[in-house]
């Protein structure tokens, strides 16, 4: 029992690095002539989705709204998010090795600030990527915005927006309930 917060800690630390494999956000488009959805992925370091061609599919519609065409290449963040995860898992494989309870409190802390930072970050790049139109778009509709939903779904014109986390975001959270358990886990142990 007396382990059991290190293995929970390291097992946060490592949980991380599941966004390396999987995406850690998805938006879904719906429409009529898309009932399949045409499903984008966000990694922490490139954009894709279900098919190839995704990126190229959602440009195209978003340029009859008049919006900007995503790329990658202009995304600061897909530069240098793999390098603040690869530095979350060291500093938790460090707190790992430390054993205390402020040390994984610590590293949790840190995990939630930047998962905040990130999230705020991603709904500025939504605001502007929805609201900052194009004059000479081909369809105009005075007072619009398209911004997609942060997260949950959202009606935009004849789409249904469907914004989620994917697994690679759903490590991200179980790292944090693995190092808070360790925390709580820790706090009781020592007490004992």
């Amino acid at each position: 029992m007396k382990q059991l917060p290190r293995l929970l800690m390291f097992l946060a630390a490592l949980s991380l690095l599941a966004l390396f494999i999987w995406p850690m956000w998805k938006i879904v488009l719906y429409a009529p002539q898309y009932p399949d959805g045409v499903e984008m992925h966000i990694y922490i370091n490139k954009l894709g989705g279900t098919s190839p061609g995704t990126l190229q599919n959602v440009n195209i519609l978003n340029h009859y709204v008049g919006m900007k065409a995503i790329e990658p290449d202009s995304i600061p963040e897909l530069q240098y998010f793999q390098y603040v995860i690869l530095a979350l898992v060291f500093l938790g494989l460090v707190a790992t090795a430390i054993n205390r309870r402020w040390a994984f409190m610590a590293w949790l802390i840190l995990l939630v600030v930047l998962a905040i930072a990130g999230i705020y970050d991603f709904y500025l790049w939504e605001y502007d990527y929805g609201h900052n139109l194009s004059d000479t778009a081909p369809i105009k509709i005075p007072g619009a915005s398209f911004q997609p939903p942060l997260i949950g779904v959202k009606e935009i014109l004849n789409f249904t927006a469907v914004s989620l986390p994917h697994w690679g975001g759903y490590f991200f959270g179980l790292g944090m309930i693995l190092a808070g358990v360790a925390s709580w886990l820790t706090g009781k142990t020592r007490r004992a």
